[in-house]
């Protein structure tokens, strides 16, 4: 009887699972499908599910396109160095606050989680004037300078509890034999934080990949756009033609990036969530 209790329920939770995914996958579906399609089947009065003739003329037409490709290589240059000064800046304030005993350390920690309860739309407006002063409007600067801080208390809190989690004594041995702090941080402390570190990576890309508003705001020039904004502006740009299997196929060439970043660390994602405690 508990048997075909359990036989149950496990059918009945793959099937809910099942469906979720089939309905998550299906806007990805339709952009790949539209992608495929000719512009009288995207145009078409009623819904073409599957293109009957398969097109990758979109995908040919795009890779000609030198605004998209300078767009790609906006993107590709303004995440890597995000971040890369997010990833170390965050791992070096990680460890002051959970390796390093100093005055006031509970406070500022504490100070700075409250900064999680500021929304970001409240700092538009100052950070856009502060950065207008220094005459950063027009440049990458304002979208990848304040990552060089420790932008992300929510990330560091995360390392912050990792880092707590492995033992002083490493520290302890490391200062006998005449290492620095800064020894103990990068040859010690962050290679015992692979998974904590890729699951931070992973969703800084995310985020900055998926960004648009902040280089809308700043970058204002076509030669300087970064993947969403120019897909955000195609439509707008060629109105007169509505080409939606171009703007699908655009759509497709920067989701590609996303899901294999996740297939390639997802292992890492999962051990940072089911490990807890320094491996024996």
């Amino acid at each position: 009887m508990k048997q075909y209790f359990y036989l149950i329920k496990s059918s009945v939770l793959y099937i809910l699972l099942t469906g979720a995914t089939v309905l998550m996958s299906f806007p990805l579906f339709w952009m790949i499908s539209s992608s495929l399609k000719t512009l009288s089947e995207t145009n078409s009065a009623g819904i073409v599910w599957i293109p009957d003739q398969p097109t990758l003329q979109a995908y040919l037409d795009i890779f000609h396109n030198t605004n998209f490709l300078r767009s790609y290589f906006n993107s590709v240059f303004y995440v890597t160095l995000s971040m890369f000064g997010t990833l170390i800046s965050i791992a070096a304030v990680s460890y002051a606050f959970s390796r390093i005993e100093w005055p006031g350390r509970n406070f500022f920690f504490f100070l700075m989680l409250s900064t999680m309860m500021i929304p970001a739309q409240a700092l538009i407006v100052p950070q856009y004037v502060f950065f207008n002063k220094l005459n950063w409007i027009g440049t990458f600067n304002p979208i990848v300078i304040p990552g060089y801080f420790a932008g992300g208390a929510a990330m560091i809190f995360l390392l912050r509890q990792s880092m707590a989690q492995i033992p002083k004594e490493l520290d302890e041995s490391a200062f006998v034999d005449g290492a620095t702090h800064l020894q103990v941080w990068w040859e010690i402390i962050l290679p015992l934080l692979k998974a904590p570190l890729a699951t931070i990576a992973t969703f800084l890309f995310v985020g900055l990949w998926n960004s648009l508003l902040t280089p809308l705001m700043y970058l204002q020039t076509i030669d300087l756009y970064t993947l969403p904004v120019y897909v955000s502006t195609l439509y707008n740009i060629n109105q007169t033609t509505q080409p939606w299997p171009t703007i699908m196929t655009a759509a497709v060439l920067t989701t590609v990036p996303l899901i294999a970043v996740f297939f390639v660390a997802q292992r890492y994602i999962l051990e940072s969530v089911v490990i807890s405690g320094l491996k024996g």
